[in-house]
């Protein structure tokens, strides 16, 4: 489980399938209303009190990002101030109000370009050459297509080394964001960073 401020009131949290599996729970278990998904939000909210100091108090608003072969993102918001609520609700009342959605694109956000060129070493390597590059609010993303030679699972497990997944789409990056490559990008970026190097 790895857990991030994203502002004042809004945390992001990734779980992986291992994370998911280690707790006897399935992607499919989280659209349910169980006592093992009331459980596991209670793990998220008591490790994002000690880790963040983030106190989810009242409504709070809850995302859920199905990733293909990545695991789950949630983002969790503070609807209110906790001042603002009723004198009926104790401190342990949490309201939810939850969203889902599914993305089948492998999409993983960078804080640099350098991430991007340490990872296109290992992945060359792996005959994995495609890809988009975006830069969309000072962060970097690359777009891969789950049709690799690589075994998926081992991908994202590579990917989870040097960035974050996003919950960001296609769509959006493509949009708002700024396209740097458009096609190739894990090739044209060994070719530019790895092999010049090499030949100098």
């Amino acid at each position: 489980m790895r857990l991030e401020r994203l502002n004042y009131d809004k945390i992001k949290i990734f779980l992986t399938t291992d994370d998911l599996h280690d707790r006897g729970l399935t992607k499919e278990d989280l659209w349910k209303d169980s006592l093992k998904v009331h459980q596991l939000f209670r793990d998220m909210m008591n490790e994002a009190s000690v880790e963040l100091g983030f106190e989810a108090h009242g409504p709070i608003a809850v995302e859920v990002y199905s990733l293909h072969a990545q695991g789950m993102v949630i983002i969790v918001t503070n609807s209110k101030d906790s001042d603002d609520l009723d004198d009926d609700f104790s401190d342990d009342y949490i309201e939810m109000q939850v969203k889902v959605d599914e993305s089948f694109d492998v999409i993983y956000e960078f804080e640099s370009f350098e991430a991007i060129i340490q990872l296109s070493h290992y992945l060359y390597h792996q005959d994995i050459l495609d890809g988009m590059v975006v830069y969309f609010q000072e962060r970097y993303y690359l777009l891969l297509s789950d049709d690799q030679p690589m075994n998926i699972d081992n991908l994202v497990a590579i990917l989870a080394e040097y960035g974050s997944p996003s919950t960001l789409t296609v769509h959006r990056l493509k949009e708002y964001g700024k396209v740097i490559m458009q096609n190739d990008a894990i090739e044209q970026i060994y070719n530019h960073f790895w092999l010049k190097n090499r030949e100098r």
